[in-house]
């Protein structure tokens, strides 16, 4: 575009005014000043754009068919300025994030409720689903980030993975296997007893898988569940045995429904860890929610 954009800056002025007077001072500038960048815009375009009177300032159709055009590219400008001014005020703005069911029970909640009473007009868009469901959505640019339970040694060249914190998962059972109660039990005697766990495509799942191979076994529940949620009340109506993260079985084990096995093999810990698309930069709303975290 050969047009100085300042010039049909002071023709949308004069034109919404009808007035010099008035737009010079809209755009705190000199009237002369104004008259000047008219003048050079008519050169530019080769026409009049305006009938000067001493009532105002009027259109021609030339000038009207160029303002229909310009005040609507000049009112789409200011409107992203004001939008993106609440953006920076936190005013304003949408989250998408993702958010396995263990990070979000084991440690995202208070995170959330914390956001949302500092910046409650920002929108969150909580997207709960298997840790690689949730990591492929990132991929796809479908979230701004996610908070996921990954193993330590995963390693993808397009993801920058933070460690937030750690959890431990335990083994709980019901009333109906009190014979296990207080007493260190070997996990190959386990391998024959009744599981209850997630299906095969979460990362739980895969943890359990690893954990047995590495003790020569094979993890083969009897229930599969669809979230981690279910296991423990599954446990409590003695349905089998079952791995949970902790905080998952706190209250069933407060009331007694469950109680915790002592295994003769540690349960490695594991971390949940906020994960971000390297090429993709954060918004004002996004770096807000990491400060929090």
């Amino acid at each position: 575009m050969s047009v100085n954009l300042q010039y049909y800056k002071t023709f949308y002025y004069v034109a919404k005014y009808q007035n010099m007077t008035k737009a010079a001072k809209a755009l705190y500038l000199s009237q002369p000043t104004v008259t000047h960048a008219i003048q050079c815009l008519e050169e530019e375009l080769n026409c009049l754009l305006f009938t000067r009177s001493k009532s105002g300032m009027k259109l021609t159709p030339e000038g009207t068919l160029v303002y229909e055009h310009i005040a609507i590219a000049y009112e789409h400008i200011m409107d992203a300025e004001a939008q993106l001014k609440d953006l920076q005020k936190l005013s304003s703005g949408y989250l998408k994030i993702g958010a396995s069911e263990i990070s979000i029970h084991h440690y995202l909640m208070p995170v959330l409720t914390n956001f949302h009473n500092l910046y409650p007009d920002i929108r969150l868009n909580i997207s709960n689903s298997s840790t690689p469901r949730e990591i492929q959505a990132l991929k796809d640019n479908l979230l701004d980030f996610a908070i996921l339970v990954i193993p330590s040694d995963y390693k993808d060249k397009e993801l920058s993975i933070t460690k937030v914190c750690e959890f431990q998962d335990i083994l709980i059972a019901g009333k109906q296997f009190q014979n296990l109660k207080d007493k260190i039990v070997d996990l190959q005697i386990l391998s024959t007893y009744p599981f209850v766990s997630v299906s095969p495509d979460t990362n739980t799942r895969q943890f359990l898988n690893e954990f047995f191979l590495q003790h020569g076994l094979t993890f083969q529940p009897d229930i599969e569940l669809a979230t981690t949620d279910l296991i423990t009340p599954m446990v409590a109506n003695n349905l089998g045995i079952g791995f949970v993260p902790q905080k998952f079985a706190e209250s069933a084990l407060q009331e007694g429904t469950v109680f915790q096995l002592a295994l003769n093999r540690p349960i490695p810990k594991r971390e949940i860890c906020l994960v971000q698309k390297n090429d993709t930069p954060l918004s004002r709303a996004g770096q807000a929610f990491l400060e929090l975290l």
